[in-house]
């Protein structure tokens, strides 16, 4: 499809998703380098005097977008000769009580390592920021079990991308944020990027930034996640970095794009390795390179990309590499990421020249007040179990008038009653639902999270 249509299609598609009032953030779509399509829908700032819009230019937290960016610092101290590849990290970081692992096994997710989101959650003073040393000494002081030996498995790691910044700023002598700085946004003239902790730093908000805000039906609306008693974590864990915290607008990541395609900037060889899939000890392969996952499709072969969801913002970075083609998309309220699934076919459709499908608009929940006798039967311990993953608790409980749901990792989520038995839950956009098992064995939980509902059953109060 020639540009011209091509751009034809994306502006009838985003009359319509406008008119939706689903869709908050920017999207841009390139082909060979050049935008065919930049649109800024909705809002920048609530503020007292009204509200401040989205630009084209605006400034988002990127969430795990920041993820191959931190990747790329590592190869950039691989190209200056300071590491490589199968270093073990216990060469800089010999107190870490996690033998065997490599720089390897971090940027590829291999390394075992546990959750430390789940640890700050259980052991944490929420009423303290944490750094990046913080994870380090937690690590060494509560030695939680590794979730199984380096290389022998894939498990996504925002422990291991920590870590990664750590190494930065060990072997270059300078803070992450300021060596990212220097060998990345300052070559590619990322202007308008930089390592930015909005509730940590002291400095002033940059021009032009994209708020988050979360979407609460108990709240009138959107509302900043520092207003939403379970989101508390994003106050704890704002002073980290690495595996989050980079912040950027659509127009800087296409220059990261442009330069992932030059010689000069990356060499051909190790930009193959950085986009091969990781290879684990029993032979078998996962589709992660160095920072990106990786999958081929029929329609545009092979395609390197990364997604990121902290509370407030949602991102996609998509590279089709063998087409040439870019799709970037920040969005700093996101109602519901199924949503945001459909619009992304909706535009890859407009990409592969055939007919797009527009996205439905979300349907309105109506809720109805909780009734105390109603939860009694649903409170208790259930238990997630799936042949391909690792089982995992929810905890079902009620506080002050208002039903929880606990997950094992500390986070919290709120159920709000559409029936009896059934529940909207917003953060993850995702309904609940509590029902007597046909066997007889007691109340089981459906969670609707994807294609096919996650099953648990009743384990204890």
């Amino acid at each position: 499809m020639e540009n011209k249509a091509m751009k034809q299609q994306f502006t009838a598609l985003f009359e319509e998703v406008k008119q939706h009032g689903s869709f908050n953030g920017v999207v841009l779509v390139a082909v060979d380098g050049k935008a065919v399509l930049c649109e800024a829908i909705g809002i920048a700032e609530y503020n007292d005097g009204g509200q401040r819009d989205l630009t084209t230019d605006s400034m988002f937290e990127l969430a795990s977008v920041s993820k191959p960016i931190t990747a790329l610092g590592i190869v950039r101290l691989q190209q200056l000769g300071q590491l490589q590849w199968d270093d073990p990290i216990a060469n800089w970081i010999p107190e870490l009580p996690y033998p065997g692992i490599t720089i390897r096994h971090l940027l590829s997710h291999t390394s075992g390592l546990p959750d430390y989101i789940k640890l700050f959650a259980n052991v944490w003073d929420p009423t303290r920021y944490a750094r990046n040393e913080d994870v380090l000494r937690m690590l060494i002081e509560h030695q939680p079990d590794p979730l199984f030996a380096p290389n022998e498995s894939w498990m996504y790691s925002n422990t291991g991308y920590i870590v990664l910044a750590i190494l930065i700023e060990k072997i270059s002598g300078k803070r992450y944020g300021d060596f990212l700085d220097e060998q990345i946004f300052q070559p590619l003239w990322m202007t308008r990027t930089k390592v930015y902790n909005r509730r940590v730093d002291p400095g002033p908000v940059p021009d032009d930034y994209a708020w988050g805000y979360v979407y609460r039906i108990g709240h009138g609306g959107y509302v900043l996640p520092d207003e939403v008693p379970e989101l508390n974590y994003v106050h704890y864990l704002d002073g980290l970095q690495g595996d989050g915290m980079v912040n950027s607008t659509v127009g800087d990541l296409l220059r990261l794009d442009r330069a992932l395609y030059d010689n000069e900037f990356i060499d051909s060889m190790l930009r193959q390795l950085m986009f091969s899939p990781v290879k684990m000890n029993n032979g078998e392969t996962f589709p992660y390179g160095m920072g990106w996952l990786i999958e081929h499709d029929d329609r545009f072969g092979n395609i390197a990309h990364h997604t990121g969801g902290w509370p407030g913002y949602s991102t996609w970075f998509k590279r089709y590499i063998d087409r040439d083609m870019t799709l970037i998309m920040l969005q700093n309220g996101e109602r519901d990421h199924a949503y945001t699934q459909q619009l992304v076919k909706s535009i890859e459709q407009i990409m592969a020249g055939e007919e797009y499908d527009v996205p439905r608009p979300l349907e309105i929940k109506k809720l109805i007040p909780l009734e105390p006798k109603n939860v009694e039967a649903q409170l208790g311990k259930y238990r997630f179990a799936s042949e391909t993953e690792e089982s995992f608790d929810v905890k079902v409980y009620v506080e002050q008038d208002k039903l929880y749901m606990k997950l094992d990792n500390g986070m919290r989520l709120s159920l709000l009653p559409l029936t009896s038995t059934r529940y909207y839950e917003e953060q993850t956009s995702s309904e609940l639902e509590f029902l007597n098992s046909e066997e007889g064995k007691g109340m089981r939980l459906i969670w609707y999270t994807g294609d096919e509902p996650e099953v648990a059953e009743r384990v204890g109060c």
